[in-house]
């Protein structure tokens, strides 16, 4: 398969790109390589890329639009995996418009060119934060998602939106996966695991945010690129018992689904930490404080949609996915 795949020197892009190329695809990675976080550490990612004769990389921001339509008419690719977002609930609240002019239009981009080139199914990052101030457990993609509590999760809500409407017009398969807090080796400076390591190692207080009530459902990285792998070879199709009497959300009659990604185990932060100081040796100071605008309190995935579908199964404990982070930390910062 000839595949495009977004955000490839990202987290999971980078991680999804290695497990492409290792099954035999031909992969070209998008990424614009903004200083949201630092690059260097995008450029690495890339760097376990680049010497694969079946990868190349196109450095371009989704959000150009005629840049990508020629990219989509010259390649024409067999199927779009969408990773490529601006990130992070906190940031939302600083710089909004970032997040309408990557995940807003540069998802119409990506729309537009997979409806005029018949790409045989588009994947796309959906995410938790879809769920806003829901509040029953596990969070079901039957629920619903009309009460987002910021603007990233608007935005995750507005591709769902709009990948339906092309599924409808068009025919085109599309699958959305919400992902719940990924974490893993070469993860986000951004995220909890990376900033609470950093700290510790430097003897400095973490920020425990809700006074440390809070709960997430950690996913290692490989569990969640193995979701990615499974749901791209398997195309959306309409369902024969959809009701328009009574909805489904997740569900359509056109070829369109969306998925909760997750390890379908809450943990609660504070033993979230514990791990990270059993990896490190080290105990944290914690500073505890208010829950944040925009976040919430706990989230929890019912993955069984997606067991169903692909047979999805996380497999990594939160001990061992942690201890990988923590050691591969040490390695990179040779600290």
């Amino acid at each position: 398969m000839k595949i495009l795949l977004t955000g490839a020197a990202g987290f999971i892009g980078m991680t999804t790109c290695l497990r492409l190329l290792a099954r035999g695809d031909e992969v070209v990675g998008l990424d614009n390589l903004n200083d949201y976080y630092d690059v260097q550490l995008k450029l690495d990612r890339l760097a376990r890329l680049q010497g694969h004769p079946s990868f190349r990389f196109v450095k371009m921001d989704v959000a150009d639009r005629p840049g990508m339509q020629t990219l989509f008419e010259d390649e024409r690719f067999d199927r779009v995996i969408h990773l490529a977002a601006q990130a992070g609930v906190r940031y939302s609240l600083k710089n909004p418009h970032a997040y309408v002019d990557s995940n807003v239009v540069g998802f119409m981009n990506i729309l537009e060119g997979c409806r005029h080139t018949k790409v045989q199914h588009l994947v796309y990052a959906s995410s938790s934060s879809v769920y806003g101030g829901n509040t029953k457990m596990p969070f079901s993609e039957r629920d619903s998602v009309d009460h987002p509590v910021s603007m990233y999760a608007a935005t995750k809500k507005a591709n769902e939106l709009m990948a339906h409407t092309y599924s409808h017009l068009f025919g085109l398969p599309t699958t959305g996966l919400r992902f719940f807090t990924v974490y893993g080796p070469w993860g986000r400076p951004d995220m909890a695991l990376f900033l609470f390591t950093k700290a510790i190692l430097e003897n400095r207080p973490i920020d425990v945010f809700n006074h440390g009530r809070m709960q997430r459902d950690f996913t290692y990285v490989d569990d969640i690129v193995e979701g990615v792998i499974r749901v791209t070879d398997r195309a959306a199709e309409g369902d024969a018992a959809y009701s328009s009497d009574a909805p489904d959300p997740g569900t359509s009659h056109a070829p369109f689904r969306v998925f909760n990604i997750g390890n379908h185990n809450p943990v609660p932060l504070l033993d979230f930490i514990g791990c990270i100081e059993r990896a490190l040796g080290q105990v944290a100071q914690k500073n505890l404080l208010p829950l944040q605008d925009g976040d919430v309190p706990a989230t929890y995935a019912d993955v069984e949609a997606l067991r169903a579908w692909v047979g999805f199964a996380p497999a990594t404990s939160i001990e061992a996915g942690i201890s990988r982070f923590v050691e591969w930390y040490r390695s990179y910062y040779r600290v």
